[in-house]
């Protein structure tokens, strides 16, 4: 019988490279207690298994990201403190080269959507801390989605970059008004754009 042998990387914790949790260590990562996770689990807000034979449940990697995100747990012990890029764009190209970029820079765990409506679900599950967003989308324009996203306390820490091709100087003076944190004018420098980031993310 083959075995999957998961090897930490480099500078990482173990939580970094196991993908099953026990209730012990579910709680000691959320910090709560034991029996707040069974409960949890117990009443299907933590979705798991029991190991056959016996009572002894485990957590999946993803499902435990995705409870604590829901719960506004940090999911820094599990995911090597990266931060959150949210990229929202038509442009498959551009989808592709943001993606291949900030994947390979290593700092950053990225997701994408292509419309307003995909972004504002994506923002509620993720919980980037940024979000590079095109001026416009097939649905709504940028400045739309600053203004909501805006209007929500809990995303007030939220850096976004409006990334955009043609747009007059009122249209950026009214994204920037709208919560948008810079502007970024289609075509541009890659690296300049990632040392931004760097730079709003402070990382």
């Amino acid at each position: 019988m083959s075995r999957t042998i998961v090897t930490p990387r480099p500078g990482t914790t173990d939580n970094n490279a196991k993908l099953v949790f026990t209730t012990g260590e579910a709680a000691e990562i959320c910090k709560v207690s034991q029996q707040t996770i069974i409960r949890c689990f117990d009443a299907g807000r933590l979705k798991g298994f029991r190991v056959p034979g016996s009572r002894f449940r485990r957590i999946p990697r993803d499902e435990l990201i995705r409870f604590m995100r829901e719960n506004n747990i940090p999911t820094d012990e599990l995911e090597g403190g990266k931060k959150r890029i949210l990229v929202v764009d038509d442009d498959d190209q551009i989808v592709e080269l943001f993606v291949d970029v900030l994947s390979r820079d290593g700092r950053f765990e990225i997701k994408t959507a292509s419309t307003g409506y995909d972004a504002g679900l994506m923002t509620t599950q993720f919980r980037p801390d940024l979000l590079l967003l095109d001026y416009m989308l097939p649905d709504v324009n940028g400045n739309v989605v600053c203004r909501t996203i805006r209007q929500n306390p809990e995303l007030s820490a939220m850096k976004i970059i409006i990334v955009s091709g043609v747009v007059k100087q009122d249209e950026i003076d009214d994204l920037l008004k709208a919560g948008a944190d810079e502007f970024v004018k289609k075509p541009f420098n890659i690296e300049r754009l990632v040392a931004r980031i760097g730079e709003l993310l402070a990382v």
